[in-house]
């Protein structure tokens, strides 16, 4: 296997986690200046740097390891439409929260991991092939308790990101059909 199809999902991790050193640094200052805040048009540079910035060292640590083994899922089975499903998937989604989410500060890649996850399932029952259907099944088992996370419920967790990215994820997944 070439493990540098990889290399943008290593790097993306790895600024994750380099953003979340400067934001210990500085008091989590990088939120508020770089988060997304919906219906405001300084918060629409949100959209893109959301998935790049957490609430606490806790928050980015359970993002990793689903944006480690989803992201490698999707390097793997649509290795041709990796990035622009994921850059798809923040654009739509980040859009989503900023026009429909709620007054709040979002920050975090579960947008992008949910968002993931709906491609993935997506995919699977779209294209109907078996390598495809077999990871959409694999993910519905393994992760298939995060549809909860598109409902709202739990303070202080943005369900917008989640229920948006998956939407994202699937909008994706219609708009690169045949093309993995």
């Amino acid at each position: 296997m070439d493990f540098k199809r990889f290399g943008w999902l290593a790097a993306l991790l790895a600024v994750i986690w380099g953003v979340e050193a400067v934001n210990l640094l500085t008091g989590n200052a990088l939120n508020g200046w770089l988060g997304l805040r919906p219906r405001s048009l300084g918060g629409l540079d949100g959209i893109v740097f959301m998935p790049l910035l957490h609430g606490s060292v806790a928050h980015a640590a359970a993002n990793t390891a689903p944006l480690a083994v989803l992201g490698a899922l999707l390097v793997i089975t649509a290795r041709s439409v990796a990035v622009v499903a994921s850059l798809l998937i923040v654009v739509l989604g980040g859009l989503g929260v900023w026009l429909f989410g709620n007054p709040a500060i979002h920050v975090g890649a579960s947008g992008l991991i949910f968002g993931w996850f709906g491609f993935l399932v997506a995919r699977g029952l779209v294209e109907k092939r078996l390598v495809p259907l077999l990871v959409a099944a694999g993910v519905a088992v393994v992760y298939g308790t995060m549809v909860w996370g598109v409902l709202p419920g739990q303070p202080g967790v943005s369900w917008e990101s989640h229920f948006f990215g998956a939407l994202a994820g699937i909008v994706a997944t219609r708009a690169l059909r045949g093309t993995a």
